[in-house]
């Protein structure tokens, strides 16, 4: 698997320099600062969001059958984890280290210049990161988090780390509010809202409707707070959070192109397909189905069934066989090595953007709150805003978009509309980028049939699950289970089933 590391070691020097100025400023040169400015850091900052987003959505998406192994019996896909090993880590990895103390750079130099825009930018990725990670792996360590000279940590309850999400997010918005000497060179290294506060700001309360949302289960979860967030959060497919690729080399491609090779073993799902193929949705066929899954060489749509091999995978030119995930037939890669990089679609592209939090998400989180409230109409014509945005999103054509919403696969009225219309749907919209939060929308929904229609764990689960579901990721092999064990013990991290307990977000209490 090819990473990238430049943007690692520019983070990581920038950090060093930072703790040897007083050593080094007897050589300072105005003209070349030895201290990394925001402009510096924040963008490989914004690519270590994606980075860990994409390598632990891999497994997400295995968990939540977005796509599966090709091989049968993946520890992924009977709802596993690989022990001994990073895997699953990568937003631990990235939270603490990669995006780590380097938000604190920006935030120390944005105070010191009254660059105010990036001290807020930074702090909304930092209440992002603790949002999505905790998200994955539960609890973690927050009090005694970047403190210096300690090896040994103590996990922090996951209540509180939402807590700590709300109260970054309003250092954020007031940062993001004020004014400065500095303020307007956020434009400098800005790469995904070119220094646009105002689409920082909706970025910031898209995570507020994602942290009021996922405490959907519990007696204090208030649909109005939700609502209010997902309205001042992003108000079309332009207020996207999306991080370019250039798509050149495997140093600056999309993680899930074909470039990069990382997704070969992977193969869209029975599952995912049935949701547009007309099973679950009154015969009607999406006209996102072409643009976001491949047919096979025969031109029918299939999926492959997590935990099973693909029982028309030989020989390798039968057509029958389940494509990858590229838009190539597995077929056509015969003397091919590795893969046709001519190839490549919907975000599977060599320099496809990657979406961090879309509109339509957005919208589907509104849909179900007004639905949980019982306003029946703004749930309607929120579920219908968020089917067409993400249809603009894919490429949908204007003409069959309007095909599409004005058929029996989309409820025309409040009564009729159901819970499972809005999940399944949002299910569609974060297909393949969303992984995390589609996980998180399945557990808070006991990856309910009834809800996500014609979903179904594997027959088998993991033998150390004892019949039980996955639940959490475990925190990162090569720092908490070789150095932080005695604190893990106090979790029952140690546990071969640690990875099926329930999360607190999940919980009635």
């Amino acid at each position: 698997m090819k990473k990238v590391s430049s943007y690692i070691f520019l983070a990581a020097t920038a950090l060093m320099m930072s703790s040897c100025q007083d050593y080094l400023n007897i050589n300072e040169d105005p003209s070349n600062p030895q201290v990394a400015e925001g402009y510096a850091l924040l963008p490989p900052i914004v690519s270590q969001m994606v980075r860990g987003e994409q390598f632990d959505g891999r497994y997400a998406g295995q968990y939540s059958q977005v796509w599966a192994s090709s091989a049968a019996a993946n520890t992924w896909d009977l709802h596993s984890y690989a022990s001994g090993s990073d895997a699953g880590g990568e937003k631990w990895r990235s939270h603490y280290w990669s995006i780590g103390q380097n938000i604190d750079l920006i935030v120390a130099d944005g105070v010191a210049k009254q660059k105010w825009d990036y001290v807020g930018a930074a702090k909304a990725i930092r209440a992002w990161s603790w949002q999505s990670t905790t998200d994955w792996h539960c609890e973690m360590v927050l009090k005694q988090a970047f403190e210096p000279n300690r090896y040994v940590f103590d996990y922090d309850s996951q209540d509180l780390i939402y807590e700590e999400v709300r109260r970054l997010s309003q250092e954020a918005l007031d940062n993001l509010n004020k004014t400065g000497d500095g303020v307007g060179s956020l434009v400098r290294g800005d790469k995904v809202y070119s220094g646009n506060v105002d689409k920082w700001k909706k970025f910031v309360y898209a995570n507020l409707a994602r942290n009021a949302n996922h405490i959907s289960n519990k007696g204090s979860y208030n649909p109005d707070k939700v609502i209010e967030y997902c309205d001042k959060a992003m108000s079309s497919n332009a207020d996207n959070f999306m991080v370019p690729h250039r798509g050149s080399s495997t140093a600056d491609a999309n993680f899930f192109g074909p470039l990069r090779d990382n997704m070969q073993s992977y193969r869209q799902t029975d599952f995912s397909i049935s949701l547009l193929d007309g099973r679950v949705f009154n015969g009607v066929v999406d006209p996102r189905l072409p643009l976001m899954f491949t047919a096979c060489v025969d031109g029918v749509y299939r999926g492959v069934t997590p935990g099973s091999v693909d029982p028309n995978a030989t020989p390798v030119d039968n057509p029958k066989r389940v494509p990858i995930l590229w838009g190539v037939a597995p077929s056509a890669l015969v003397g091919k090595s590795p893969v046709d990089v001519t190839k490549g679609k919907y975000i599977y592209k060599d320099d496809a953007a990657f979406p961090i939090i879309t509109y339509a998400e957005i919208q589907f989180i509104k849909a179900e709150a007004a639905f949980k409230k019982g306003d029946k109409a703004t749930a309607l014509a929120t579920y219908k805003n968020a089917i067409s945005a993400h249809m603009d999103f894919v490429g949908v054509s204007a003409t069959d978009k309007a095909t599409f919403l004005a058929s029996k696969a989309v409820k025309q009225t409040g009564s009729d509309l159901t819970l499972s219309d809005i999940m399944c749907q949002k299910f569609i919209a974060l297909y393949a980028h969303g992984n995390v939060e589609t996980w998180v929308d399945l557990r808070r929904y006991k990856y309910d049939a009834n809800v996500y229609t014609g979903f179904t764990l594997p027959r088998t689960l993991a033998t150390e699950n004892n019949g039980k579901p996955a639940q959490r990721v475990r925190p990162r092999y090569n720092s908490e289970y070789v150095w932080n064990r005695a604190s893990l013990d106090k979790l029952g991290g140690n546990n071969p089933d640690y990875h099926t307990y329930e999360q607190w977000f999940t919980k009635t209490e």
